[in-house]
């Protein structure tokens, strides 16, 4: 009897599915840690030093576009307003690399403001995704968090107007600052939103823990940032923390009606300052380089019974943080002319 496999014709050797990897004489050492790393790489993989820069690695790098951690400095790409329409080849090119489908970059183009396309770790991979975008047709322009000044928002608690002036009591110190409002340059309500998700588990010996209980809350909540002339930071108004006396007979008792009112009223009186109400219309266009922070925290161990343990998590995802980055990012640009 022949054998099952006695039949079967030989081709040769298969091709590899997976790409060849690089040689060792196209590996980069990394000065630091004296470790290899694929000349793709910007940074090492190891120590995340920068790699050193060479002739022919120059164009065979591409960005990661790897989120910072919580606790590291960003590097914001801002794709800046073009000129004309853009060819459908240089949107491919540019949505390859941004890892992005070409309908999301056509809808960022289409905006045409100044929005955020990448966040990488550090200003070489940052200067990277400038220069591969310049190479496909695409003007943009590298911010730093520090230079967007992320964390420079002051919360206010109560305002006191008067015919010329008001006065901003800030939320967090028994501080008062008095502003002209015609020194009022830049206005932008956003929304709040956050979900909460406690689970509290009994631990066992089980594969899985038993569930005892969840609850889930959710946080919808107007805010409004403004701006003026002489103060770098952001004042903002939150509608659950601030007290709307200021309204006086316009105040009611509900605090989204009364936010709105002193919008309305911050316009009015305010000549020279500018309405922005774009963050509803492309908040979802953020997501990608500027997505909806995540935060799980633990809240403890219990003692539910003898020889009986629980544990609680809690999820918190809010996109305070990225209204926040986007609040900063039309400041800057009104402030100043964009580089280039």
């Amino acid at each position: 009897m022949p054998k099952d496999n006695e039949n079967i014709p030989f081709f040769g050797p298969a091709e590899p599915a997976e790409p060849q990897g690089f040689t060792a004489a196209q590996m980069v050492r990394c000065e630091e840690c004296l470790r290899a790393n694929p000349p793709t790489r910007v940074n090492c993989i190891y120590c995340v030093a920068p790699l050193p820069l060479t002739e022919s690695t120059a164009r065979l790098r591409q960005p990661v576009l790897r989120q910072p951690e919580k606790h590291q400095l960003g590097y914001n790409n801002i794709l800046t307003a073009q000129d004309g329409e853009a060819p459908a080849n240089m949107i491919a090119d540019a949505a390859k690399l941004l890892k992005l489908t070409e309908e999301d970059l056509q809808r960022l183009l289409s905006q045409n403001i100044p929005l955020p396309v990448a966040r990488t770790v550090s200003p070489e991979e940052a200067e990277l995704v400038c220069i591969r975008l310049q190479e496909v047709g695409l003007r943009t322009v590298t911010l730093s968090d520090d230079e967007l000044g992320v964390s420079n928002v002051k919360r206010v608690r109560a305002m006191t107007f008067a015919d010329t002036d008001l006065t901003i009591h800030q939320a967090s110190a028994h501080e008062e600052t008095r502003v002209a409002w015609t020194g009022i340059v830049l206005i932008l309500p956003g929304r709040i939103f956050e979900t909460r998700l406690e689970v509290r588990e009994r631990m066992s010996r089980k594969p899985e823990n038993d569930i005892l209980d969840t609850s889930e809350s959710f946080r919808d909540e107007p805010i409004l940032d403004f701006y003026t002339a002489g103060h770098s930071h952001t004042w903002r108004v939150s509608a659950n923390g601030f007290d709307f006396s200021c309204l006086e007979n316009e105040k009611t008792l509900i605090a989204n009606e009364n936010i709105g009112k002193l919008q309305r009223l911050l316009v009015a009186r305010a000549i020279n300052a500018r309405l922005d109400d774009s963050y509803p219309r492309v908040r979802k266009l953020l997501e990608p380089a500027w997505p909806t922070q995540s935060e799980t925290q633990s809240s403890g161990w219990r003692r539910e019974g003898p020889g009986k343990l629980s544990v609680g998590v809690a999820t918190t995802k809010s996109n305070e943080v990225q209204f926040t980055r986007y609040s900063r990012l039309r400041y800057y640009f009104n402030s100043q002319p964009p580089r280039h």
